[in-house]
């Protein structure tokens, strides 16, 4: 009897050894890694990951257009009764003449109307501006109803680095920023060349020059033989 309550005080204590352990290890196990905030059957929101933020778009400044040999600026024979100084705009053609004289004359490429929005006759220059600001007239906004009231000169702005205007019209010879629309018929009556050619023209007509504009009936051959 003795020596089996020694055997059952020998197993208690060996018990109550275990149950220590035991207690040790879930504890240390519990300091690890507390239990989680949310029940066993329960799955613990994951936080979206951020849209990904998508690329601006590449733009390619600087982008050089090749202009055709025809419509870059050169001196070519053009006889013809008008003064020196005088403009003529070949509109069938795309052609702006100004005149040297002497059976000469700077030939430019340049854009014209649209279908429809062509016209012909007489005027003269009567202001001149650089890098000018544009204020669409009512009959363009009419037409096109998105665009601006008013345009701050600069390099984004369609009339480009210089304007000339043409008497009480609402017509302009001026420059663009996109060079790749001279030889084309797109504007809604104004008369564009490049920056380059437009600054060109700009430092060689005055107030008062006369601009004679033909109609897209005048379809003769372009009598312009390149000079130089």
């Amino acid at each position: 009897m003795f020596n089996s309550f020694k055997m059952n005080t020998r197993l208690a204590a060996v018990a109550l050894g275990a149950l220590a352990l035991g207690t040790a290890a879930f504890s240390t196990s519990a300091a690890a890694a507390p239990l989680p905030l949310f029940p066993f059957f329960m799955t613990p929101p994951t936080e979206a990951a951020p849209p990904p933020v998508a690329a601006a778009p590449s733009q390619d400044e600087g982008t050089v257009v090749e202009m055709p040999a025809r419509l870059k600026r050169q001196v070519v024979s053009y006889p013809t009764r008008e003064a020196s100084g005088t403009i003529i705009i070949d509109t069938p053609n795309t052609y702006l003449y100004y005149v040297l004289g002497n059976g000469q004359a700077i030939r430019y490429g340049i854009g014209v109307g649209r279908e429809g929005f062509t016209w012909s006759g007489t005027q003269t220059i009567t202001k001149k501006a650089e890098w000018p600001d544009w204020t669409p007239p009512p009959e363009m906004i009419a037409r096109q109803p998105y665009l601006p009231r008013h345009m701050a000169g600069g390099p984004g702005n369609p009339l480009g680095a210089r304007a000339m205007y043409l008497g009480g019209t609402v017509y302009r010879i001026h420059g663009t920023n996109a060079p790749e629309t001279i030889g084309t018929h797109v504007s809604s009556g104004c008369l564009r060349l490049t920056n380059e050619d437009v600054s060109d023209l700009y430092s060689r007509v005055n107030v008062g020059t006369k601009v004679i504009v033909k109609p897209m009936t005048d379809r003769r051959a372009d009598l312009g033989t390149t000079i130089r």
